[in-house]
């Protein structure tokens, strides 16, 4: 299975730059995600390694391969980057069986009958399609329809997988129930799965790592729960997580290597650091994840709750601190009466602290 590398790949369409200068190594048998809001560069990032799109600058390897670079005058067709594309849509032939689009791209590449057939029937298998194999697409529901793309788009054995939000088009309930479908799909199928959503839960259930996009920039690439809990800017610490996570303006006075004062929400606290602390600016911004305020009877912070929201598993609890209003998430069945004066604490190791000018993080520790 290959390693794919971005070598200072840039794309633009006139004057817009829908990827500026990216650099990314995706390693063999992985799973990367490209995850971003809507026009951040990465369904363009997808393409370019695809061969679908031709970058404007840079170099793209695919297992030690240059299949493209601007220098050197190299761009190599997409059918002789041994890639697959399993699209939004599907695009599957509605007048073909389950069995000829699968077969499809193998009769084109003139397999023998026998072996097709053989083909077919392990990816039937796989993707537990065997009872639609004489079906037409119009007589499938849309979970049925995506195994079956993905099965023709397996079909001729690529070594990289290449998929643009392949969920989009299925209920809430499907969807869950597919993201575990292809979760298991990349184990059994030992390759390496390139999948583009905007939907930052489908990354974190899925990836080994996650490349977060923004304006054609990279913010970060790390594993879904490394982002989360060490977001390397403001961006990625609210596009990562749902709840979103609590920004407080806070003022910051360095007291010691690896503490600082912090004042927020009329409350002084220390916040020490889990490493040596470097220059720590005036104003800071402190990231607090819902899950690490709680209520707490014994506290000294007091609040009075805005809202809840009961789901049965968990409540999400706002709450007004101060002049903010701040989220909590308190897991199992409870209930709070609004405006009722509750006591909270920030627990844990896992607070985030950042340049509020530059939307850096500075440290993360506890207050």
């Amino acid at each position: 299975m290959p390693e794919i590398i971005l070598k200072n790949v840039t794309k633009r369409f006139g004057k817009f730059v829908a990827v500026d200068n990216l650099n990314l190594t995706i390693p063999t048998r992985s799973f990367i995600t490209l995850l971003g809001p809507s026009g951040c560069g990465k369904t363009t990032t997808l393409r370019m390694i695809a061969g679908l799109e031709t970058p404007t600058e840079g170099e793209i390897i695919i297992d030690g391969v240059t299949v493209f670079s601007s220098e050197k005058g190299i761009n190599v067709p997409p059918n002789k980057r041994d890639v697959g594309f399993l699209f939004q849509n599907y695009a599957l032939w509605p007048h073909m069986t389950v069995y000829q689009n699968i077969a499809f791209g193998l009769e084109n590449l003139k397999w023998d009958k026998q072996r097709i057939r053989k083909r077919v029937d392990e990816l039937l298998a796989m993707l537990k399609i065997e009872e639609f194999e004489k079906r037409y697409p119009s007589e499938l529901s849309g979970g049925q329809q995506q195994r079956v793309a993905i099965a023709r788009t397996l079909a001729p054995n690529p070594k990289v997988l290449f998929m643009d939000e392949p969920l989009s088009n299925l209920d809430a309930k499907l969807r869950t129930e597919m993201r575990t479908e292809l979760k298991r799909l990349h184990i059994d199928t030992d390759s390496t799965f390139v999948y583009v959503t905007h939907d930052q839960l489908e990354a974190m259930t899925l990836s080994t790592k996650v490349c977060l996009m923004e304006k054609g920039l990279l913010q970060q690439y790390a594993a879904p729960l490394e982002m989360y809990l060490r977001p390397a800017n403001l961006f990625v610490a609210d596009f990562m997580g749902s709840p979103t996570m609590n920004f407080l303006k806070a003022k910051a006075r360095k007291i010691g290597e690896s503490a600082c004062e912090v004042s927020f929400c009329g409350l002084k606290r220390t916040f020490t650091a889990n490493k040596p602390l470097g220059e720590v600016p005036e104003n800071v911004t402190l990231g607090v994840r819902p899950e690490f305020i709680t209520i707490r009877p014994e506290s000294d912070v007091k609040a009075s709750v805005y809202s809840t929201l009961p789901s049965g598993m968990e409540t999400t609890v706002k709450l007004r601190l101060g002049e903010e209003i701040i989220t909590s998430v308190i897991f199992g069945s409870v209930d709070f009466p609004v405006d009722t004066e509750v006591c909270l604490a920030f627990n844990g190791s896992d607070m985030l602290l950042y340049d509020t000018q530059s939307g850096k993080l500075l440290a993360d520790g506890s207050l």
